[in-house]
């Protein structure tokens, strides 16, 4: 029987999937493995958005903390600009052999061009079986040069490490600053595990993504580089098995499925401050659907064209959004500075409350006792600055 579901159960499924209602994950690598993945993004005006997505999960945690899980306990890995459990290695080994088998739609080319670099791949792990190096350590051999006409273009030897990276190969072992430290992946991933099976990795995926998204339509769930074949039919077993449903939502379009044991569980919210590239805001029309909430990443569009601001975190309370705002860390003068806030539709005064107490805590975690604000709504000046 299909469920029939609120948009606003529906949002507060999302947001359970999430980790951000009030039942907080227990620590870093449970909030990675909860997520699924977490998204590497070097963009840091106010906090690279790997360690604002674990801070609006964790609150204030040390994020030494993830240099030590990642790199000295190596209970998590980096693979395509995420942050993996290792746990899940044998899953990631499948993705790995797809890529190699060209499975991969949009590694197909990358791979082909390995192929045609033959002796410069081989000489790339030659050196790098001597131990772990930075790119810049590594001569570009390249007989064919990578085409592109994006930011990767002739960026050959970070485009064979990456290649590499993607078929298991190498792997990334460190960070100096922004610099990735590479090295043999069977000198860094745990020996004897392999591959799971092309069911099991189908059933081992939809598992974890349909829990991530709390709530999702079938084509949402089967979009992404490690879904393999398969998938449609992992997805008809969980419901079979009464560890998904079916439902629809109020005013919605199309059908949804739902993870069953999130459904069971009695919503409770928080309030959260979210990174710009938060999973629970990636999707603009799902945004827009379960939260009513327009939300699009600035960083790219030019200044004069930019509406809300170049790097807007949005503030979650219970289960809505009530303000987002423009910010950047002034570590100088020790300053969290916010340079627009902006009230969501419907929003009251009391929500500056909420917002005030959020910003604050954020500073706190980034070491910055100052906290300014340059442009807010109406009649919120007061509330901010109690």
């Amino acid at each position: 029987m299909t469920l029939q579901l609120s948009r606003e159960r529906a949002a507060q499924l999302a947001i359970t999937g999430q980790l951000l209602d009030a039942e907080r994950p227990d620590g870093i690598v449970d909030t990675v493995r909860g997520l699924g993945r977490v998204q590497i993004d070097p963009t840091a005006v106010v906090a690279r958005t790997e360690h604002l997505v674990l801070y609006s999960r964790l609150g204030a945690f040390d994020r030494a903390d993830l240099e030590r899980v990642m790199w000295k306990e190596r209970k998590l890995f980096e693979y395509f600009a995420f942050i993996c459990p290792m746990a899940d290695l044998a899953i990631y080994r499948h993705t790995m052999a797809r890529v190699r088998r060209k499975q991969n739609y949009w590694r197909n080319y990358l791979v082909r061009w390995m192929e045609e670099n033959d002796g410069f791949r081989r000489r790339v792990l030659r050196q790098l079986a001597r131990g772990p190096l930075p790119s810049r350590e590594i001569a570009d051999a390249a007989s064919v040069s990578y085409v592109s006409t994006g930011w990767n273009k002739d960026k050959n030897v970070s485009r064979m490490l990456e290649g590499l990276l993607s078929t298991g190969e190498v792997a990334i072992v460190g960070r100096d600053g922004q610099e990735r430290i590479w090295a043999l992946g069977r000198d860094w991933y745990p020996r004897g595990v392999r591959s799971v099976s092309e069911s099991r990795a189908a059933r081992e995926v939809m598992s974890r993504r349909l829990a991530a998204f709390g709530i999702a339509r079938a084509k949402e769930l089967g979009s992404s580089f490690d879904v393999p074949s398969g998938w449609e039919k992992a997805l008809a077993d969980l419901v079979r098995e009464g560890k998904a449903r079916e439902a629809t939502v109020e005013g919605l379009r199309g059908s949804f499925y739902v993870s069953t044991p999130l459904l069971e569980r009695r919503f409770r919210g928080r309030s959260s401050v979210l990174s710009p590239f938060d999973r629970l805001i990636h999707d603009r029309v799902r945004s827009r659907e379960f939260f009513d909430f327009d939300y699009k990443l600035e960083i790219y569009v030019p200044p004069p064209k930019r509406r809300w601001g170049y790097y807007v975190l949005p503030v979650l309370y219970g289960d809505r959004f009530v303000a987002r705002f423009d910010a950047r860390r002034e570590p100088q003068t020790g300053t969290l500075r916010v340079l627009a806030l902006h009230a969501e539709r419907g929003t009251t005064v009391a929500a500056a409350e909420v917002v005030s107490r959020e910003v604050r805590r954020l500073g706190r975690w980034l070491g910055l006792r100052n906290i300014v604000y340059d442009k807010v709504p109406r009649g919120w000046r007061r509330a901010l600055d109690a």
